[in-house]
């Protein structure tokens, strides 16, 4: 058998991606999780007029190859696509030309959607990278849920990093050795985090909850958002950003009728599924004293009326309104400026969305290459100043 090849992943999801890394994992790849950022070297190849993901992705892509670890003939790299009005979907076509001006033309763009787009890249799914991306991704959120609550008033600083730390680790050895991904498992290990993050001592310390609603880039990636989640924490705010589960429950339930009739179907049932496994985790996380938006009807049904399901389309309202419920009566939402269907979309609803969340506040927050971290950190503190 041939050796495998290096499948590079761009950053994403800062809180899943060490567990989710193990569903692409398999005889043909192994999969290495991009870290470094990259802007400037983006930003040399690509309009700047590009969303800005775009700029961080390519340059992270280009950055990797030009370090001489890995050899471009036994090297792919996996390009996520929303397939809809986001412009992500169109970056294998932007991205092929410039590795080929750069001499890597054997280096494999793979295309991740379920649409049928760009088929002639399209990475071969299997049951076994399902099984393990659907125990990653509900893993991922519960740590991240937890994490974020936890930290903020542990009375050890560290305390929650070190226990994400022997978490992540744990669930990995088996993610990659299979073990322990079936349903019932799969909880059994939620519950036994929820007892652990509890278990971590805490003082009664004050904290502003702040929520953050968004792009996924910049709402999961600390690239994106410029390491938000960290300043927030430092100025005593307990950050709320829900869980990818909802995310993909909504791409589900807005994308399928659109997908060829095999994934249209299974994806019907996957999300079936997924739906009553969701409100198991939640139990789980509530029972364990953690806050949990509800299950994603419910959030569903708190979006404006809008009918727009492009980019993150009423999803941002929807969470913003939940987050507000919860408590979180502050609210970022945060977005690459150069996001089309953000613009309308998201940027469109937030008079409306204030209007009708009068107990919240609502604040945008747009990251762009052009854009330094002063503007955007004036916009957070002017949330974090006002008194409600």
């Amino acid at each position: 058998m041939s050796a495998r090849k290096t499948l590079l992943i761009p950053a994403l999801l800062d809180h899943h991606w060490p567990l989710l890394r193990w569903a692409f994992e398999s005889r043909r790849f192994h999969a290495v999780v991009l870290e470094e950022s990259a802007e400037e070297l983006g930003l040399k190849y690509l309009h700047n007029d590009l969303c800005y993901p775009f700029h961080l992705i390519a340059g992270q892509v280009l950055h990797a190859l030009r370090s001489g670890r890995y050899a471009p003939e036994r090297t792919a790299v996996l390009i996520s696509q929303a397939a809809d009005a986001c412009r992500g979907s169109c970056l294998i076509r932007l991205l092929r030309p410039v590795l080929d001006r750069e001499g890597f033309s054997q280096v494999a763009l793979l295309s991740l959607n379920t649409r049928g787009l760009d088929r002639e890249n399209a990475l071969p799914l299997g049951a076994g990278m399902a099984l393990r991306a659907l125990a990653a991704v509900f893993w991922g959120d519960a740590l991240m849920l937890m994490e974020h609550q936890v930290r903020p008033c542990e009375t050890r600083p560290g305390e929650t990093d070190a226990l994400i730390q022997r978490w992540t680790a744990r669930l990995s050895r088996e993610l990659e050795t299979g073990r322990n991904l079936l349903p019932p498992a799969v909880l059994r290990r939620c519950r036994e985090m929820a007892a652990d993050f509890q278990a971590v001592p805490r003082d009664a310390r004050p904290v502003q909850k702040v929520a953050v609603v968004g792009e996924l880039y910049t709402k999961y990636c600390h690239l994106g958002n410029w390491d938000l989640e960290t300043c927030l924490e430092r100025q005593g705010c307990a950050v709320g950003v829900n869980g990818l589960s909802w995310y993909a429950l909504y791409y589900m339930d807005t994308h399928l009728e659109e997908s060829p009739l095999l994934i249209r179907l299974g994806g019907k049932a996957l999300m079936a599924w997924a739906l009553g496994f969701q409100r198991k985790f939640i139990e789980i996380l509530r029972a364990g004293g953690f806050d949990v938006l509800p299950p994603y009807p419910e959030v569903k049904a708190m979006a404006l009326p809008s009918g727009c399901a492009l980019g993150c389309g009423w999803l941002l309202s929807a969470e913003a309104a939940a987050w507000v419920r919860a408590g979180y009566r502050k609210v970022l939402a945060a977005m690459p400026f150069g996001c089309l269907p953000g613009h309308i979309y998201a940027r469109g609803v937030y008079a409306r969305l204030q209007r009708a969340l009068p107990e919240g506040l609502v604040v945008g927050v747009d990251y762009d290459a052009s854009t330094r971290e002063g503007t955007v950190w004036n916009r957070v503190r002017m949330l974090l100043d006002t008194e409600l």
